[in-house]
Parts: C-alpha cells; sequence; structure tokens
C-alpha cells in the first residue's frame, strides 16, 4: 500500500558542524577531546573536511531526490572571542545557505549544535555563568545577518542534552564522580536554556521572518507495570520541561531513536541484545511514533518537525528497514491528526559521534584519508521516496 505525504513535505537528511567540518580548534568539544583523550575519547580532527566539502555533500543528497537540508553554524567560528565576530566566517556559512537553495535544498539552520567557544566555558559556569544569555543574544543577532530567505530556524539543538552535558560538568568541579549512567538534565541548566531560548526566537523571528523552535531530544519512554509515577516525574525532567516551552514556537523539532521502559526506580538501562544498535540502544523503529505522538500531547497543535531520526548501524539494510517502519509509525501519526511538516534523517554522512568514530549513522560512507564520499544505497531509497512523497 503507497501512502502519500502532504504537498511541501521536507524530505532530507541532517548534520551538525563540529561532526563534519573539521579543526573546530576555538571550542569546548575539541578542548575536552585533548584532555580526554587518556581516557579513550577520540579526536575529531578533520573530522570528514565538511567545512570544504559541503557542495559535494549537499549535491549528492539533492540528486538523490531529497529537498531539505539541515545543519549548524558553528558558535566557535562566528564568534572566536568575545564580540568579535568574523565576517570571513559568517560569509562562508552565507555561501551554505545558497548552495543548498540553489541545489533546491530547503535549508533548515540550527544555530547551536551541542558546542560552545572556549571563551564561553571559561567565563564560570558557562550557561549559569554571568552574561551568558546575553552572549548568546548577541551571537544570533550577528547570525541573523546571514539568514536572509531561510525558512526554517532552530535556536537550540537538544537543549535537554545539553543540560545533562553541562549537569556532567558541574558535577566533576564539585568534586563528584561523573555519572556513566542514568544522569539526568541538570534543572538549574535547563531552566538557563530555556531563557536563552525565549530571547533568541523573537530575535530571530523578527530579524528574519523565519519559522523558529527549538529541537528536543526525545527519550519516548514508556511505562512499566507499577512504574507510571516515576515515568511521569523522568518524563518531565527529560522531555516535558524543555517541550512546554515550544508551545509559544513555530514548530518544534522531534529527535527521536530508541525506546526504554521506566519501571518504579527508574530508567531501565538497554540489556545486551544481538539487535542493539552500534550505539547500544534497542532496536526500536516504533519510538519515532511514540516521541511524535507525545509530544503532540504537550505542545498542542505547533507543527512539528522530525529533526532527527536514525540508527547507527554498519548494514545498510538494517537502516533501510528501521527508516521504513519509523516512516510508517511517522504516517500513523499523521493520519491521526497530528501536524508534521517533514522528515530530516541523521545522518547524511557518517561522521564524528561526540567522542567516538565507529557508530556510522550515514545515508553516505565517507573515507577519513581521502574524504572520498560513497553513497550507501539507504541514500537512494530516502531519494525516491522524497520523490515520490509516499512511503
Amino acid at each position: 500500500m503507497t501512502r502519500s505525504f502532504p504537498d511541501g513535505f521536507l524530505w532530507g537528511a541532517a548534520t551538525a558542524a563540529h561532526q563534519v567540518e573539521g579543526n573546530n580548534v576555538n571550542n569546548d568539544q575539541w578542548q575536552f577531546e585533548l584532555s580526554a583523550a587518556e581516557h579513550g575519547v577520540q579526536f575529531s580532527g578533520d573530522a570528514v573536511d565538511g567545512y570544504h566539502r559541503y557542495e559535494e555533500d549537499m549535491r549528492l543528497l539533492a540528486e538523490a531526490g531529497c529537498n531539505a537540508y539541515r545543519f549548524s553554524l558553528e558558535w566557535s567560528r562566528i564568534e572566536p572571542s568575545p564580540g568579535r565576530f568574523s565576517r570571513a566566517m559568517l560569509a562562508h556559512y552565507r555561501r551554505m545557505i545558497e548552495t543548498a537553495k540553489r541545489l533546491g535544498l530547503t535549508p533548515v539552520v540550527t544555530l547551536h549544535h551541542f558546542t560552545h567557544p572556549i571563551w564561553f566555558g571559561e567565563k564560570g559556569e558557562a550557561w549559569l555563568g554571568e552574561g551568558a544569555i546575553e552572549a548568546f543574544a548577541r551571537y544570533v543577532e550577528q547570525a541573523c545577518t546571514i539568514l536572509d530567505g531561510v525558512e526554517w530556524v532552530c535556536t537550540i539543538n537538544e537543549p535537554n542534552i545539553v543540560a545533562v552535558n553541562h549537569g556532567q560538568l558541574r558535577r566533576i568541579a564539585r568534586g563528584e564522580e561523573y555519572q556513566f549512567v542514568g544522569a539526568l538534565p541538570d534543572a538549574e541548566i535547563g531552566e538557563a536554556l530555556i531563557a536563552a531560548h525565549r530571547v533568541a526566537a523573537p530575535l530571530v523571528r523578527q530579524a528574519t521572518g523565519a519559522k523558529v523552535g527549538w529541537t528536543v531530544a526525545n527519550q519516548a519512554l514508556v511505562p512499566a507495570p507499577g512504574g507510571e509515577r516515576k515515568h511521569a516525574e523522568i518524563q518531565y525532567i527529560w522531555e516535558d520541561m524543555y517541550l512546554e516551552p515550544a508551545r509559544d514556537d513555530d514548530f518544534v523539532g522531534v529527535q527521536s531513536y530508541t525506546s526504554q521502559p521506566v519501571d518504579e526506580k527508574g530508567v531501565v538501562p538497554h540489556p545486551p541484545h544481538p539487535d542493539n544498535t552500534l550505539m547500544g540502544w534497542a532496536y526500536r523503529p516504533d519510538a519515532l511514533g511514540i516521541a511524535v505522538r507525545h509530544t503532540h500531547d504537550v505542545v498542542g497543535d505547533v507543527p512539528i518537525l522530525v529533526t532527527e531520526n536514525g540508527i547507527a548501524t554498519a548494514d545498510d539494510r538494517r537502516r533501510i528497514a528501521y527508516t521504513d517502519e519509523a516512516l510508517n509509525h511517522l504516517r500513523d501519526a499523521m493520519d491521526d491528526g497530528i501536524d508534521v511538516r517533514g522528515y530530516l534523517h541523521w545522518s547524511l554522512l557518517d561522521n564524528f559521534e561526540w567522542g567516538r568514530w565507529e557508530p556510522t549513522f550515514g545515508l553516505i560512507a565517507v573515507d577519513r584519508e581521502t574524504f572520498e564520499r560513497r553513497p550507501k544505497p539507504s541514500l537512494a531509497w530516502l531519494g525516491g521516496i522524497a520523490r515520490a512523497n509516499a512511503v
């Protein structure tokens, strides 16, 4: 059975600057990679040289049949020291926007995707430091100068994950141990990120006329018998705290990969299983439908854009099977009246997965010595769906 999607539906893939560009030497992730190498954290280095090869990457996506590309600006390149902005870097990202549009790709631009300029963290407590929100707003104002003609802007990618990561840093600063399993978003940092989004969103909307929102890392948590109360508590900490501000936005980005149960003790870790992905996550293509439905329950009629969904696997047939099932769950949710405007696969390229190279999410493989791009069958498959606008 063929299941069509609405006219104008966005079909494409996503990347993030630090994971593909290479040599982002002025951000905190690069600094972390250098300091934590002895603990097994790998080095991004040249990444996949996306800084220079973005046109080739966009062309492969467009020629496959897709019509949208999500990418991020790198704050540390644009503002390498406080209040000093690089016109060359702004021009570079403007060229990326123009290239996408010339190739028939709708650019979906993310202003903040996990990384911060080193100076931002050195001010004290990063997002909790004095003037942090003002600093972010200053950067956003500069970013707006190159966003003419961009229809979709994400202010902050997965603020709940940012709150987890920076909460870990606070924990270490207090002399506590890094929490390898079960870390929750730091609520105080989360509130600061919400405040930053609420300052940034109207700035972007007024300056550009774009649709503005942010993206949330949807956990697709489900209650185990007897775990209903704990599930509600953890779901608020993990998601709803960040979804509720999206009620005032033009859209909200849903990012989904897997699902986990919650019992009376908390989130149940993924047990070892041969079907687990290269991230160690359960194989759960149904998670996308769960995530979209829960997001709708919280935000109401705010349009949804699937800004990330995918699987870390070396088996591209498995990637296609996972994505096909996920898209059918998405179509089911849309059939129930949920307003979804697009699907952006994670990721366009096999890239640097925040300290690891092994998890491969991409529709395109990359030789890390020569940077040769090798499209996988899944790229042509997704492009075929995009051309037909149907599964």
